[in-house]
């Protein structure tokens, strides 16, 4: 019998003619470690949110869900509550709580739990996921990570069969994501919980995934082994092979058939056995085109910021120079200063000390009009922050009434075909897109982002590039905060890292990841033990095209 038993499954949200789920099938078994991908708005989150009957959104339904061979709808809530665990995109849209302890037993707490047996399971979950340095403080102070780390920990404190995770490490940095999807795979592999997990970032979780399920206009388009899926998208010449782990991208790029690597040990290994001879005649990618305009668009000088008098500063003694027409990345860890930093950059905080320089002029002295309409703008972590329309089209007119400029621009975002929904109804990666276009409107000189490849897929994040590329090439400053590290190696002109409250070093993308150990590429990391500075998909093919031509085999 299957754990979950999905027959027939469609779901129409109101006011629309097109369903989003489309006749489902879909069997998981006890213990299955199950990955759901797609484009953004393919419906993941729709399929996901029907096994969890309390954030089932609302609309017609057809078709049947079952759990354990019961029908889910005639399960009581109590059942379905401890059954069935749900961890969101945001970490701030599930915590409930103030405090750390009373978070990990609030879910505890509203199933009626005895009290001795409610402090044994929240002491059990504390130790496992390492909560003890942090359990008593106030949830506000965590970073990403530790919130994150905190639904999880309050989600399996009732010991569910199932556990469902909606693109958990979206907002996290590459090691806090990392460490987070370790634990989902311990608790898979140690206690036998059935998991189902939807996610954009697919390095880290595709190959340990026992099934890959991928869904394409509210249908399923594959299902089958991570290898068997990759093979399938590769020879369909489908858009969301790009997102697939890097080696097995370079594999099938380079013509290789066969079983594809998917891991970095996978890739290393297959590299290694292509080019036993050592050295090789060509160690390092062509040099890229470098046009840094030598007028600095932005430039920070001795930048100090607190939010309080009395509070620990938040950035410190930061400098920082961007030159015009340059896309400008900053990584860091969560909880680092990066987001006060592009709040810093347009006025929204206040520097206590220092000089902040915009397009050759001081930042004080630019009224609001003049600063936010033709100056600078902000896209911030939450796209859902700036909406405040019911529909995406007045989202849009807000900022332009001029139906020749909002329509260009939901087309270049390609939201177009979304203009009659409202914002809310959305999935995260097509706020984000909504969110753009409607800070693009403002016709900004700088372009401040924050996490601005946040839930969007593969193909999208090959097409956003492309926007900001082109917006680079007419002379717009982009300054981007991003975890998505393999999207700053590709795109990025400049590259950062922020590390407690200062910007300590700048460097071009290959210089910066190419001698990196965890801030850096899967690119890098497979291909290191060959190449240098191949910190990309296309440097490394590249590099091996060269070489085995060079080499005669």
């Amino acid at each position: 019998m299957a754990h979950i038993e999905i027959r027939n499954l469609t779901f129409t949200y109101p006011g629309k003619e097109t369903p989003s789920l489309q006749g489902i099938d879909l069997c998981i078994e006890a213990g299955e470690f199950v990955l759901l991908c797609g484009h953004s708005g393919s419906g993941k989150t729709s399929l996901l949110r029907h096994l969890k009957p309390v954030l089932c959104p609302h609309g017609k339904t057809e078709g049947s869900v079952r759990l354990n061979g019961r029908e889910l709808s005639e399960i009581d809530g109590r059942t379905q509550a401890s059954a069935v665990g749900f961890v969101m995109q945001d970490p701030d849209d599930q915590i409930v709580t103030d405090k750390v302890w009373h978070e990990l037993a609030f879910g505890l707490e509203s199933l009626g739990t005895e009290q001795k047996t409610m402090r044994l399971r929240v002491a059990e979950m504390a130790s496992y996921f390492g909560i003890q340095g942090w359990f008593h403080r106030n949830v506000s102070e965590l970073s990403g990570g530790q919130k994150q780390l905190l639904n999880l920990a309050s989600v399996m404190a009732m010991q569910p069969e199932i556990l469902i995770l909606d693109e958990p490490t979206s907002q996290l940095d590459p090691i806090a994501a990392a460490d987070f999807l370790n634990t989902v795979k311990k608790i898979n592999r140690d206690l036998g919980t059935t998991v189902l997990i939807t996610e954009h970032r697919l390095e880290e979780v595709y190959p340990y995934a026992d099934r890959v399920v991928v869904m394409e206009k509210g249908k399923l388009l594959a299902n089958g082994s991570p290898r068997q899926v990759g093979q399938l998208l590769y020879e369909r010449h489908e858009e969301l092979f790009s997102a697939l782990p890097t080696p097995a991208r370079v594999f099938y790029a380079v013509g290789e058939r066969g079983q594809c690597p998917l891991t970095v040990r996978e890739g290393r290994s297959w590299l290694t056995e292509r080019f036993p001879q050592q050295p090789l005649p060509h160690r390092e990618p062509k040099p890229r085109e470098s046009k840094l305009s030598s007028e600095m668009a932005l430039r920070l000088r001795d930048v100090w910021f607190r939010y309080e008098k009395d509070s620990p500063d938040i950035l410190r003694q930061v400098e920082l120079e961007v030159p015009q027409g340059c896309l400008y990345a900053i990584v860091g860890g969560n909880g680092t200063g990066k987001s006060t930093l592009l709040k810093t950059l347009c006025g929204i905080c206040k520097a206590y000390r220092g000089k902040i320089e915009l397009l050759g002029k001081p930042l004080k002295k630019y009224s609001s009009r003049e600063l936010f309409r033709g100056c600078v703008t902000l896209l911030p972590q939450d796209p859902k922050s700036l909406f405040a329309k019911k529909t995406v089209r007045e989202e849009l007119e807000e900022m332009d009434g001029a139906p020749e400029q909002w329509q260009a621009m939901a087309k270049l975002c390609r939201i177009d075909g979304l203009t009659q929904q409202h914002p809310y109804d959305l999935s995260g990666g097509e706020q984000q897109r909504v969110a753009l276009a409607k800070v693009l409107l403002t016709e900004p000189r700088i372009l401040l982002l924050d996490e601005p490849t946040k839930g969007l897929d593969g193909a999208f994040k090959i097409t956003f590039a492309g926007i900001l590329r082109e917006l680079c090439q007419k002379g717009l400053t982009i300054v981007m905060v991003s975890h998505d590290v393999e999207f700053c190696a590709e795109y990025g002109d400049l590259v950062g890292m922020f590390f407690d409250g200062q910007l300590l070093t700048t460097a071009e993308p290959r210089q910066f990841f190419g001698h990196n150990s965890f801030y850096t590429t899967a690119a890098n990391r497979m291909s290191r033990c060959l190449f240098d500075k191949a910190v990309t998909v296309s440097d490394v093919t590249e590099l091996y095209e060269r070489n085995r031509k060079e080499l005669g085999s």
